[in-house]
């Protein structure tokens, strides 16, 4: 499985942003998608989660302001960030996993100045 990310930039407090990842290769029997984010020195940490049946879950920081979406025809599985805060501040990885393995993509930076 390859995944490429994108839409990843630099924004203002309060702006909005939309992740967009790009699943490729051997994807059939993916159980589900998800983006995580990193910053230096801290672990990799959950940000959003769609499993096969479209069931979603969020980490307690971005509910109700982050939203993963899908789009099954293209492969593509997408994070809209909105109200954007300095601390949501990251690389953001796209994540697949499938048959207990975890399949990353190339992070991409949101940098959010306050």
């Amino acid at each position: 499985v390859q995944l490429q990310a994108s839409g990843g930039g630099l924004v203002q407090a309060g702006e909005s942003l939309r992740l967009s990842c790009v699943a490729s290769g051997r994807i059939f029997s993916i159980k589900s998608m998800a983006w995580y984010r990193q910053t230096p020195g801290k672990e990799r940490e959950l940000v959003a989660r769609i499993d096969g049946g479209g069931t979603t879950n969020y980490a307690d920081s971005v509910k109700g302001r982050f939203s993963i979406s899908r789009n099954i025809a293209k492969n593509t599985v997408f994070l809209q960030m909105n109200s954007l805060k300095a601390e949501d501040t990251a690389v953001y990885y796209c994540n697949s996993f499938k048959y207990g393995v975890h399949y990353w993509g190339e992070g991409t930076q949101v940098t959010v100045s306050s």
